[in-house]
């Protein structure tokens, strides 16, 4: 029974397997095709932003602010695919434009980038850039942009939105409230470190010897020391000081300038006085 069993069963085989539809073969070369296809692009994808990542980590060798024009812009940034992201500062530097609060932004945007640069946890998923209009006035065109300086954050996945453009009017653009910002959109957080800075210094130092040598040339006669006149009129200085708009200023850092809500114009001077 077993013997002549074996070739039944061969039999049945060998007659499923004529009796496979032709139709199916095309079907699965095409799905072989496609996932070959598909393994092709993905790999495709990786070497671009490998390139991308490297050329990046490059620039960031050499400066913690790179430069970018349009092409730049639109390979690096806005073009797929990406999977860091990239803070850029739009600007308007050159000398004839006379924007001086552009180059303040940029000296703290300076401060702001080489405090990640050089900073223990500096990686590839941050970058500082910036796109200055005589560079780049095709970019600002692109983004309708109609004033600088602008700080935006690109995210490496979607479009930017509304809460990743900096808010320069109300916050002001010192890199401590930078940095903050760039924390809440990217949760990377930065540690500003300043370059010392000895004005303070040099001044007390010659204002100390002023005072000390004056004492010495009038040391035969002190008396004007017990003047209260003269207490007096310092003491009204030192007031008047404190209670400034400028030491106001020093104090809260309003942004230089302010924009109405109502009609968009930009104002220099508050139609709320001091009390906002």
């Amino acid at each position: 029974m077993g013997a002549r069993g074996a070739p039944s069963r061969r039999r049945q085989a060998g007659r499923r397997l004529r009796y496979l539809p032709t139709g199916s073969f095309p079907f699965l070369l095409l799905l072989l095709l496609l996932c070959i296809q598909l393994g092709g692009g993905q790999k495709k994808k990786e070497n671009l932003l490998a390139e991308k990542v490297e050329q990046l980590m490059e620039w960031s060798s050499r400066r913690s602010i790179f430069r970018m024009n349009g092409d730049k812009f639109r390979k690096f940034i806005k073009a797929p695919p990406r999977n860091y992201s990239m803070i850029v500062m739009f600007t308007a530097l050159q000398p004839q434009r006379q924007c001086s609060v552009c180059r303040q932004a940029n000296e703290e945007y300076q401060i702001l980038a080489n405090s990640w640069r050089y900073s223990s946890a500096f990686c590839n998923k941050l970058f500082f850039s910036m796109v200055d209009y005589d560079e780049g006035s095709d970019v600002f065109q692109q983004l309708n942009m109609n004033s600088a300086p602008t700080f935006m954050h690109f995210p490496p996945k979607g479009r930017p939105k509304r809460a990743d453009t900096f808010d320069l009017q109300r916050i002001g653009f010192a890199a401590e409230q930078l940095a903050k910002w760039i924390a809440d959109r990217t949760d990377v957080h930065i540690r500003v470190f300043r370059p010392p800075n000895y004005s303070g210094t040099i001044a007390l130092a010659l204002l100390v010897s002023l005072v000390g040598g004056l004492l010495y040339l009038r040391r035969n006669n002190l008396e004007f020391i017990y003047n209260k006149t003269g207490w007096a009129m310092v003491s009204l200085c030192i007031v008047f000081a404190m209670t400034s708009g400028q030491m106001w200023n020093h104090i809260r850092g309003p942004p230089y300038a302010h924009k109405n809500p109502h009609n968009g114009q930009v104002m220099l001077l508050s139609p709320w006085g001091w009390f906002f």
